[in-house]
């Protein structure tokens, strides 16, 4: 049995699919239990918000399991019913500060056949401020696989002398509570939304967020501002069409229960953003929170691009069509989900000004005082990863690598091998920091086709890239295949080094 990052339905329920799965901030579990004979593999999704209150600091939590993962089991009434059975602990340097430890039971069914639904559990737990170990066990009460852990930092931190935000918590649906339940907060039931993913069939983001502590830096008697809005994950440029504020007074907490409307907004990664604001619009604080949004079907309106005025600027310099079109697809790699949408479809047939148009608004964003020295500096990159990572058949910035180098920059170390007896050629690269907010990140490189040595990304731990519990036996394709797909681990052979590599890159 092993866990792993995933989507709640952005993948089918098929371990198959393993090699393709997306990390996110949020803990989000997927559980194989195989020892059964006949066992399924049971998919779970656990999300998590941390809040204050008058008692003291807590952590909610939101499981989903997937109906058609587990085994039901008939009861005296005729019907079924499954049991998952969970513990959730909170550790500081191996001493349990917390934990929560449980059944939970799906509804009852009359035919094992219906299985194509999630029951969902959310439970709250008070625990100090601090940071912990935060481990969670599930397994299956009806089959004979043994629990494994799956760990995760999680850091509650709301101090007492200055505002700050709880976590964000997505919603599914909400209505005004008539008796307070588990799912109540000021005054509504809300439905957790338990993934980060919305896929096409999802027309708006719901949330929740309280807001502590206002009244600490002296605003009882003046407005401000709640900003909330959606932002590139990959630039953090800040999405126009989808910035929402509202005005208010300072309460012991405030709330912020609104929604975004996402039918338009295509493919890729996003963090939604709650902002608070003094009067001086100054940014008192704030909370952000990643997601991904699957929309293949967007439309991207060319009506913004048509306002962006260019005279006298680099873009209007530039005046060959297909030095233009060369010098936007090479931004791919740091675009945001609209102006990918631009480059993958609109880009092939529009004119000469719309793509001057284009390429001066995407600098613009990024650096409103000089937009053409970001755009010679990001210019000499896309030569570097060229130079260093092109191959006969790809562009450098349209490789991994190149993408990866581009996005994140380089790399503070970067391990090669190219030679191991058992082991495709492979690079692993570690950053320090990535993106000023994660920390320690990594990412392996390996190359099957030995002619145009085209590294692929087969694995990281960094949000919103691709992770494989089993890119170790990947990487050892090239002598060693299995077909049990619950293996992540593999004998270390002579003269490997992947192991070293990504506890200790050199």
């Amino acid at each position: 049995m092993y866990l792993c990052h995933t989507y709640g339905e952005l993948f089918p329920q098929n371990p198959l699919f393993m090699k393709k799965l997306i990390s996110t901030l949020i803990i989000i579990t997927c559980i194989l239990s195989g020892s059964d004979t006949h066992a399924r593999n049971l998919w779970a999704f656990l999300n998590y918000t941390a809040f204050n209150s008058p008692e003291g600091p807590y952590i909610e939590t939101y499981l989903s399991v997937a109906a058609n993962s587990v085994k039901f089991i008939k009861k005296d009434n005729g019907k079924f019913q499954a049991t998952v059975n969970v513990l959730m602990t909170f550790k500081q340097e191996k001493e349990i500060k917390a934990f929560k430890k449980y059944e939970l039971t799906s509804e009852e069914i009359a035919d094992t056949l219906n299985t194509n639904f999630n029951f969902i559990d959310q439970q709250r737990i008070a625990i100090p401020n601090g940071t912990y170990d935060f481990e969670i066990q599930l397994s299956d009460k009806n089959k004979s696989a043994a629990a494994m852990p799956y760990n995760q930092n999680i850091t509650v931190d709301f101090p007492a002398d200055k505002p700050a935000f709880s976590g964000i918590e997505l919603v599914k649906s909400f209505t005004k509570a008539a008796t307070p339940t588990v799912l109540t907060k000021s005054g509504y039931d809300l439905v957790p939304y338990t993934y980060t993913f919305y896929p096409d069939n999802e027309s708006k983001i719901v949330f929740y967020s309280e807001l502590y502590n206002m009244g600490k830096i002296g605003l009882q008697d003046q407005k401000f501002l709640l900003i909330y809005y959606i932002e590139s994950f990959e630039s953090n440029v800040k999405l126009g069409s989808y910035v929402r504020s509202k005005k208010e007074t300072v309460k012991d907490v405030n709330v912020l229960l609104s929604e975004i409307s996402i039918p338009n907004l295509p493919s890729g990664n996003y963090n939604l953003v709650v902002e608070a604001r003094n009067q001086q619009n100054e940014i008192v604080c704030s909370k952000k929170l990643f997601f991904q949004r699957m929309n293949p079907t967007a439309q991207v309106a060319l009506t913004d691009l048509g306002a962006t005025e260019i005279g006298n600027t680099f873009a209007e310099r530039i005046t060959n069509a297909d030095t233009l079109r060369e010098y936007a697809n090479s931004t791919y790699p740091i675009a945001n989900g609209l102006e990918k949408a631009f480059i993958r479809v609109p880009l092939k047939r529009a004119d000469v000004k719309t793509i001057q148009q284009f390429l001066y608004s995407f600098w613009l964003n990024r650096d409103q005082n000089n937009p053409e020295r970001a755009f010679v500096t990001y210019k000499e990159q896309v030569y570097k990863v060229q130079v260093n990572f092109g191959t006969p058949v790809k562009k450098g910035y349209q490789t991994d690598r190149g993408r990866v180098y581009l996005q994140y920059g380089p790399p503070n170390t970067r391990s090669t091998q190219y030679n191991e007896p058992s082991n495709y050629p492979y690079e692993i690269w570690q950053y320090y920091t990535l993106n000023n907010n994660q920390s320690n990140k990594k990412f392996v490189f390996y190359s099957q086709d030995m002619v145009t040595s085209d590294f692929t990304l087969l694995h990281s731990d960094a949000i919103g890239e691709i992770i494989n519990p089993r890119w170790k036996i990947d990487l050892r394709n090239r002598i060693y295949t299995t077909l049990d797909l619950q293996d992540t681990q593999v004998i270390n052979a002579w003269g490997d080094m992947q192991n070293d590599y990504w506890e200790l890159p050199n």
